[in-house]
């Protein structure tokens, strides 16, 4: 009962006292200070009303100074068109050292089997929709009963080999690791036969994983079969979004910048509720299938899989916006993408950000056609809504730490991207990708720029991927003068197929040229990956 009252009088306060001048480098703008206990959401609210009503201490732009200290939000903050400045007029919310904006803690998840690392599956039956794994055993050999009976609460429990009945309390899943991207399923049942196990799972997760072709687990593959995990997760859903940007067609946000703001602690509920079954980049799926009567389609007379997705949740998300930057802040513990610039989005930029512990992607941007519309069709409507985004000297390091299919740098429909002198290390999957679509069509993805990047520690648990990753026809593209590593060990791999770049279905438009390999020694042939390019790829030779 004491919130709305202390809500109020900050706002009252912000109102009645003369605005405080603050010097930036082109004008006079005004100052609003908020400290650790008062609220950001009211701050923002009165720069909302001062511009909807010509105040004229919006003339110069406003700056949301906001103390060091703690801001939790319970539900996000939200940027609309009228809290939009201009070029000489901009919104800007700016912190000390030590201002945080953060959620909830990511559900924290405890491994029962294997007890480290993963074990190959047996098999794989897409009739009846079960996978076989190796049942547990003890240090000597003998087997471990695991059995996962119904209890009052719906969810099971486990037995121990020594008799010992220990409840869930948690969900129980399955981790698989299958090719370029992973799976969560989340347990309904398991029935052990001697050495081996029978698992069933939760739908709509064991529909998607076993009626969509690519990817799927392999069994007795290049490399052997796809490995899993099992393990509890925290029956929890938190908050998942901290900022949310966003305007509508004809009326974006413009001219908002966060400086030198931490965002943290983000969960990541999707899981919990439908587990995760995803087509590539961490890309959920929401319906899936094979074509099998009349396989083909009149744009890929090869295409077998028909699929739609939704975007993963971002902790801060932009849409429907022109100039809106981030400088200088600091993305860290977030359960799933850190900072995603959807759709319809000008002239946009991240700047000498800071990424770590990130659940998904670090940063994405561009549509990857989302449902309703099929994912492998070629739309050519798509690219030109995300124009001349600056992504440049980010620092990422632990992406795609829940979910191995997610990148450091994600881009899928774009045009006119720079992506330039970012540090990208320790990614389960592919480090910097830009494309989507895998279609030799011109889709509106053009003059796309990957430069002067320093890629390292990348495939660290998945294959079929690149250092830098590329997709569909780009005309007028670059990637050069970049420092990319050797892929990482990817244990559980089933395949080799990894590469400092990766070329990727139907690359088109590209010039390589000046890229090396941590030695500094030019990036060779076999370094290179190659599938189905275009025919104007140009590979400068050194």
């Amino acid at each position: 009962m004491r919130i709305l009252p202390a809500l109020l009088t900050l706002s009252l306060l912000m109102t009645m006292l003369p605005a405080r001048a603050a010097e930036t480098p082109d004008t006079v703008a005004t100052e609003i200070i908020v400290s650790d206990g008062e609220s950001l959401h009211a701050a923002l609210r009165q720069v909302r009303e001062w511009r909807r009503t010509g105040d004229e201490r919006c003339l110069h732009g406003v700056i949301v100074k906001v103390r060091a200290g703690r801001y939790y939000m319970s539900e996000p903050l939200f940027l609309r068109p009228e809290d939009s400045g201009s070029a000489e007029a901009p919104t800007i919310i700016r912190g000390e050292e030590g201002t945080v904006i953060y959620g909830d803690q990511c559900q924290r998840h405890v491994q029962l089997w294997p007890r480290e690392g993963m074990d190959r599956l047996l098999g794989f039956d897409t009739e009846r929709r079960t996978i076989t794994i190796p049942s547990p055993k003890d240090a000597k050999g003998n087997l471990l009963p695991l059995t996962f009976p119904k209890s009052s609460s719906g969810r099971g429990v486990l037995y121990k080999g020594d008799g010992h009945r220990e409840p869930f309390g948690d969900g129980l899943e399955m981790v698989v690791c299958q090719r370029w991207a992973m799976a969560i399923l989340r347990v309904k049942d398991m029935k052990q036969n001697g050495d081996s196990t029978t698992v069933t799972f939760m739908e709509p997760e064991s529909r998607l994983e076993f009626d969509h072709p690519w990817p799927q687990p392999v069994i007795n593959g290049e490399k052997g079969s796809s490995a899993f995990l099992l393990r509890t997760t925290e029956l929890r859903d938190g908050v998942e979004q901290l900022v949310v940007i966003g305007g509508t067609d004809g009326h974006p946000v413009s001219h908002i910048r966060f400086e030198n703001i931490t965002f943290e602690k983000t969960c990541w509920n999707r899981p919990l509720h439908r587990g995760h079954v995803t087509l590539q980049g961490g890309m959920p799926l929401v319906d899936a299938y094979k074509l099998k009567d009349h396989e083909g389609l009149p744009w890929d007379a090869g295409l077998e899989n028909q699929a739609w997705v939704e975007r993963p949740v971002a902790a801060v998300s932009v849409s429907h916006a022109s100039q809106v930057s981030f400088r200088g802040c600091t993305f860290r513990k977030l359960g799933a993408t850190a900072l995603d610039f959807i759709d319809d989005t000008d002239s946009c930029s991240v700047t000498g950000c800071t990424f770590s512990d990130i659940g998904g992607t670090a940063i994405m941007a561009g549509s990857f056609a989302e449902s309703p519309r099929e994912v492998h069709r070629p739309y050519d409507d798509l690219a030109p809504r995300t124009r001349h985004l600056s992504i440049s000297g980010n620092s990422i390091s632990r992406a795609s730490a829940e979910d191995w299919g997610a990148v450091a740098i994600g881009c899928g429909y774009v045009s006119d991207t720079d992506i330039s002198h970012n540090t990208i290390d320790h990614v389960n999957y592919s480090g910097i990708c830009v494309g989507w679509g895998w279609t030799a069509k011109e889709t509106g993805m053009k003059r796309n720029r990957i430069y002067n990047n320093n890629v390292k520690d990348y495939a660290l648990q998945l294959y079929d991927a690149g250092g830098i990753y590329t997709l569909s026809n780009q005309p007028g593209s670059v990637i050069r003068d970049n420092i990319i590593g050797a892929p990482g060990p990817a244990p559980y791999a089933t395949n080799d197929r990894a590469f400092r770049i990766y070329l990727d279905a139907r690359t088109d438009g590209y010039t390589l040229s000046g890229n090396n390999n941590e030695e500094g020694q030019p990036i060779k042939a076999e370094d290179i990956g190659y599938n189905q390019p275009g025919p104007n790829v140009i590979v400068n030779s050194e």
